[in-house]
């Protein structure tokens, strides 16, 4: 978005900065407050809110900013007027100032991202989401609840669903019809935990977990998911086809059924290996011979399907785009466009006994799979953001699927009284009420 820097540079020249509101203080959000406060003229780090008031003071502190600590909106006014950053363990705090226009989710805690995400609609302020799970969960839920308070619902510039979008959009525009929206990883293993993944983490100063997540499949399943549900696409099968490709991207244009692709309707996918990585790929057709000629001119080739790639994807040095973009053009970058077509359902990692209370996404217990919505409803498949805390009812085999009857979930959750209404919303109460029964234990 090239208009982004002017409007940004406007709104500098003006005084009148675009107020962000951080929410978490891990990894992301540290390359995110020193991408705002040294690097994005027009746009003010008006608040970090964490559980751990330290961790964002620190971060604060090594973007060269001043911390200081606040307890009510009015505080964090006062603390941004004299250009320092409101420091608080309590969101609210920071919904409550008038000073903050975009909130960001950098938790990636799909329970408190529930919560996080109906607030912010209540308050009026838009919301940016670097927490990708809780979209893949409640995402079309709450995108309604956003479009009937009037605040932007979106993902992230950056993130490697939201440079997809992007670029879905781009070849859209030029008159093609999208048949694949890729990802391209480096390693794909369901089975690594966070022991197999701390030497990486510790080298790079991530969370083991989070690392997992990318290794064993369930991060791009997510990804995937938020691509699939936003574009209209659905997925070849279940865990999609995954492919290795040790090629250029380019050549992915003659691996696909296109007459496969034409009957699901375009499907979201990843690859193994391929470069430019780690980027992503959209494979469209164009159905004008007169505008095919032109692509093949171009050095696209002579399709049917044309390669469109992105050979980065540079995570929070574009997020300050998206809450520009929220902000001042009330657009989103993802989000998504109506009832789910693909969901993450939750498979079992290893052998898990009776009684088990399964760990969080990245774990030891289990990976996430991408699936057909409507599969997932009718079957009556574990979603893989309300798995944490979920207690296996009986013994589950190595790379099963998790149904709701196979586990009973923790009492008075916020996400499951949320996802039944989403299911009610987009399946029907009747339809609901029938995967209860006949997945009960």
């Amino acid at each position: 978005m090239i208009v982004v820097d002017t409007l940004l540079q406007q709104r500098q020249t003006e005084g009148r900065p675009v107020g962000m509101g951080l929410v978490g203080a891990g990894f992301m959000a540290r390359g995110l407050v020193n991408q705002v406060v040294n690097s994005t003229p027009g746009m003010q780090l008006v608040a970090v809110s964490n559980r751990t008031p330290s961790r964002a003071h620190d971060i604060v502190s090594e973007a060269g900013a001043v911390p200081a600590a606040a307890d009510s909106g009015s505080a964090v006014d006062r603390i941004a007027a004299r250009g320092e950053v409101a420091v608080t363990d309590d969101f609210s705090v920071l919904l409550a100032s008038d000073r903050v226009d975009v909130v960001v989710d950098a938790t990636g805690s799909v329970p408190f991202g529930a919560e996080l995400a109906l607030a912010c609609i209540a308050a009026g302020k838009h919301l940016v989401l670097l927490n990708a799970e809780v979209d893949a969960t409640l995402g079309p839920l709450l995108v309604t609840k956003a479009d009937a308070a009037g605040i932007v619902y979106t993902g992230a510039d950056g993130d490697q669903p939201g440079v997809q979008m992007n670029l879905i959009r781009f070849v859209r525009q030029l008159g093609l019809t999208p048949r694949v929206a890729g990802n391209i990883k480096g390693l794909q293993d369901p089975y690594r935990n966070p022991t197999t993944q701390e030497g990486f983490a510790k080298r790079w100063g991530q969370d083991p977990w989070m690392v997992t997540s990318f290794a064993d499949g369930t991060k791009v399943s997510v990804e995937q998911a938020l691509v699939a549900n936003a574009a209209g696409l659905t997925v070849h099968r279940r865990g999609m086809l995954g492919m290795d490709h040790t090629g250029h991207v380019d050549e992915l244009t003659g691996v696909y059924d296109v007459a496969e692709l034409r009957a699901l309707g375009g499907a979201v996918d990843y690859v193994v290996g391929a470069k430019p990585g780690p980027g992503v790929y959209v494979l469209a057709e164009h159905d004008d011979p007169k505008q095919r000629h032109y692509l093949e001119l171009y050095k696209l080739g002579t399709g049917p399907l044309y390669s469109f790639y992105t050979p980065y994807h540079l995570c929070h040095f574009e997020v300050p785009t998206t809450v520009a973009r929220a902000a001042l053009l009330g657009d989103a970058t993802i989000r998504p466009a109506g009832a789910p077509l693909v969901d993450v359902v939750t498979v079992a990692k290893t052998d898990l006994a009776a009684g088990t209370e399964l760990d969080r996404p990245g774990g030891y217990h289990y990976y996430g799979e991408a699936e057909r919505a409507d599969v997932t409803h009718g079957s009556g498949l574990l979603p893989v953001g309300l798995a944490e805390g979920a207690r296996l009812l009986r013994d589950v085999a190595k790379d099963e699927v998790i149904r709701y009857g196979d586990v009973e979930l923790p009492a008075g959750r916020l996400v499951d009284r949320l996802r039944a209404e989403q299911d009610e919303l987009f399946f029907g109460s009747a339809a609901a009420a029938e995967v209860r029964a006949t997945t009960a234990p």
